[in-house]
């Protein structure tokens, strides 16, 4: 008898009911909008109309001169409303295309603010974008070669997806300069200029099961000073609020307590270490003073993934200080994870390198505790070794750089977590 009555009064789960359409984060300016608030690249000119001649475009413009990028003339934008509601296109609840007064379509659907072209996907499924940060010097350009490397080269199979870039020419400019000069020369890249075009790298990991929303990365090679210079923050401020994941570097040359160790080991020159680094704590307050202090209870809820990179320098601390890094640390042994988050290597290399922070930099751990409610932490080695001279001799053999990516995998419900068989 209490079986049956048990029946009416269990929680059943609710099976989430799939909204009408998505609201769109665009991943060039990472401004939040409706499907219904696009715009349009008309697919053609008419050189005697003045609306639909080869024009300026203010608001392209002004996004494309933040990153020193060239502007020119393009087709006219096309507002919607401007167009009778029988010539709009609808895909899936979605505006996918317009009509223009000359019978042309376009489905080439622009961002409202920075007029950027948007991906397919965008208003269909959700908008799922991972945003890199870190201060200067923690190798930033050089993880993102190698996590898409990776990303590319085993660990989409391993997931039954694909990783592509947003468009031909970001896959030319990727691969030209960055994939080649690492992984086929084994030459470092030179530190970036601020004052050189910095168009923002954009992939996206796409499922080969079409109902699962692709996601994506999104990598803006800005100089990374700027992580701590107001003016660069503004801009990585609204990229960071409407992201769902965040990759944080920190590169153990940051932490001062570690630093002359390992700088003796390796037998650098003291001015080629500490003058350049900032900590990692001016980092948390600059994303604190520009995008964490706008948050309700001035937290941050977007899950975070602490990534320590150049996982390899820690071998120097293994003799001397055997208190910090075990000689069979998990930080030197390479881990696939396949189909799902492993978790127990999770929860190995996770507590781990927490307790690791907490010994070297313990101001950095507690300004992590206190404004990111959603943290896990990693160690990576984007080559698998020290260069010497900006030249990687030997095999480049990156080492668990897709772990922090496959945990925000598994944060936004893309994947499982459990112990391997």
């Amino acid at each position: 008898m209490l079986g049956f009555f048990k029946q009416f009064f269990e929680k059943k789960p609710v099976e989430k009911e799939r909204p009408p359409y998505y609201s769109i984060v665009c991943p060039y300016c990472f401004h939040k909008f409706e499907p219904d608030e696009v715009v349009f690249r008309a697919a053609h000119t008419k050189e005697n109309d003045d609306e639909f001649t080869l024009q300026e475009d203010e608001r392209l413009n002004a996004w494309r001169r933040k990153f020193n990028l060239s502007q020119q003339d393009m087709e006219a934008v096309i507002e919607p409303h401007t167009i009778p509601e029988e010539n709009h296109v609808y895909s899936e609840n979605v505006l996918v295309a317009v009509i223009d007064r000359y019978g042309v379509a376009t489905r080439r659907r622009l961002c409202p603010s920075c007029h950027n072209e948007l991906p397919i996907s965008s208003g269909k499924m959700p908008s799922n974008i991972i945003s890199i940060v870190g201060a200067s010097q923690v190798g930033k350009s050089v993880y993102m070669t190698s996590l898409i490397h990776t990303l590319q080269s085993s660990t989409a199979s391993n997931f039954d997806a694909a990783c592509m870039p947003l468009s031909a020419e970001i896959s030319r400019k990727f691969r030209q300069n960055y994939l080649e000069p690492i992984f086929d020369r084994g030459m470092m890249l030179e530190s970036t200029n601020p004052n050189e075009q910095q168009e923002p790298f954009i992939f996206q990991f796409v499922f080969k099961d079409d109902r699962r929303a692709p996601l994506t990365l999104v990598f803006f090679d800005v100089a990374g000073e700027g992580m701590v210079e107001r003016d660069y923050l503004e801009i990585y401020a609204s990229h960071i609020k409407n992201s769902s994941g965040i990759l944080f570097l920190v590169d153990p040359l940051q932490i001062r307590t570690i630093r002359d160790k390992i700088r003796l080991s390796v037998g650098q020159e003291e001015g080629e270490f500490a003058s350049r680094y900032d900590e990692p704590r001016e980092v948390v307050i600059s994303l604190f003073e520009n995008f964490i202090a706008h948050q309700q209870g001035s937290k941050t809820k977007i899950p975070t993934a602490i990534v320590l990179t150049k996982s390899d320098m820690l071998q120097y601390l293994k003799e001397e200080d055997s208190e910090y890094i075990q000689s069979n640390s998990n930080v030197f042994r390479n881990v696939v994870h396949k189909g799902y988050l492993d978790q127990t290597e999770f929860e190995n290399i996770n507590g781990e390198i927490r307790r690791f922070i907490e010994k070297v930099d313990r101001p950095f751990k507690d300004a992590v505790d206190v404004y990111f409610q959603n943290t896990a932490y990693f160690a990576v080695s984007a080559l698998g070794s020290n260069p010497v001279n900006r030249q990687v001799t030997g095999v480049i053999s990156p080492t668990r750089v897709d772990e922090p990516f496959i945990w925000l995998l598994h944060q936004l419900d893309y994947i499982d977590r459990r112990d391997a068989p």
